[in-house]
């Protein structure tokens, strides 16, 4: 690898029938820091660049990435004028790009592999898993019920939580949930998590549903500290344990503890953790791509004629809210979409 590359993030995809897998790999000073893989059902109007498109700023903001330059497998139409696409065909670079490949490949042979599996068989190995993650964690009760929550949002708006469910070490997904925000104003991951986390569990108890074992909330310790405070204000402490897992170092913590537990980093309990943390975070940008859509997100750029999507979509690729816009430097926001829209933009602003 090359240091002098700086910072690259590279994708590459595969298919499987109406299942297209998204593969990350995040570049730093030449080295390959971290990576991700996850999932995506194709519905009939899309296209795998459009998917892919959708993908990059979840992955970016997933890994609190700055990185300006792409690896991309093809050419991607719109919504990038920040940064720069790379296709290369040889070098070191398609390297970095092959090696993604490979990744997203990989995980097809894994979905194909896990069809084949006996329920039985599946059941068998989920129960050994189960009783390691309890020993692991120092858990009192084998962990037969799981949640996971994540809070996302899309070009720095619209605040989202997701939550999946896994029961006997298999996703439950009659049991996912998505919340969208009600309580709380502009981005507030701590309020987001404390709001999704006691909407959950207070339905749960009104419906006498049977709660968790362990739950696990994908964010740092105020993420964390949030959601136990939703959990003590339903009067649940000590009915089922929360732990943090830290986005980027996979480390996971209980509130108030200094030290952070560190598993072995290819061990089955952590891999496990990793797969219900992709699958919140899969479930979580699905629903932003059925929201969009369907144009439930709307802004107030949509309210001024002359300016399309596709300068919408730019200038929130670019900016990441309608917020940054208004503050803009006129010149700044002509650079990107030229003279005559970035007046109509202007002008919007100032009435």
């Amino acid at each position: 690898m090359n240091p002098k590359w700086g910072d690259l993030d590279v994708f590459a995809t595969a298919q499987l029938d109406d299942q297209v897998v998204i593969s990350h790999l995040a570049v730093r000073n030449g080295t390959i820091s971290n990576s991700g893989t996850l999932p995506f059902r194709v519905r009939m109007d899309e296209s795998e660049p459009e998917i892919l498109s959708q993908s990059i700023l979840y992955f970016q903001k997933l890994f609190n990435s700055d990185a300006k330059e792409l690896i991309v497998p093809y050419p991607l139409e719109f919504g990038f004028a920040d940064f720069m696409l790379t296709v290369p065909k040889a070098g070191e670079k398609k390297k970095l790009l092959d090696i993604a490949k490979t990744n997203a490949d990989h995980f097809i042979q894994e979905l194909k592999r896990k069809k084949m599996l006996h329920l039985n068989e599946g059941r068998a190995t989920s129960n050994d898993l189960l009783s390691k993650l309890q020993h692991a964690l120092c858990l009192q009760e084998l962990p037969n019920h799981i949640e996971c929550f994540d809070n996302s949002n899309f070009q720095g708006g619209y605040p989202v939580s997701a939550m999946v469910c896994f029961k006997d070490g298999v996703p439950s997904k009659k049991d996912y949930r998505h919340f969208n925000v009600k309580t709380v104003e502009g981005i507030n991951d701590f309020a987001t998590m404390k709001e999704a986390v006691g909407r959950r569990y207070s339905r749960l108890i009104n419906e006498g549903s049977s709660l968790p074992q362990l739950v696990i909330i994908d964010g740092g310790k105020g993420q964390l500290s949030a959601a136990v405070e939703a959990i003590h204000e339903l009067g649940l402490a000590g009915r089922m344990t929360l732990i943090g897992l830290a986005k980027n170092v996979e480390e996971l913590f209980y509130a108030g503890d200094q030290e952070s537990l560190k598993l072995p980093f290819n061990s089955e309990e952590l891999l496990f953790i990793r797969r219900i943390r992709d699958e919140v975070h899969r479930f979580g940008i699905t629903f932003h791509r059925n929201k969009r859509s369907k144009g439930t997100f709307s802004s107030s750029l949509e309210k001024i004629e002359g300016v399309g999507k596709k300068t919408i979509q730019e200038l929130l690729t670019h900016y990441k809210s309608v917020a940054n816009i208004k503050k803009a430097d006129q010149a700044e926001i002509t650079k990107l979409i030229g003279t005559a829209r970035a007046k109509l933009i202007i002008d919007h602003f100032k009435k």
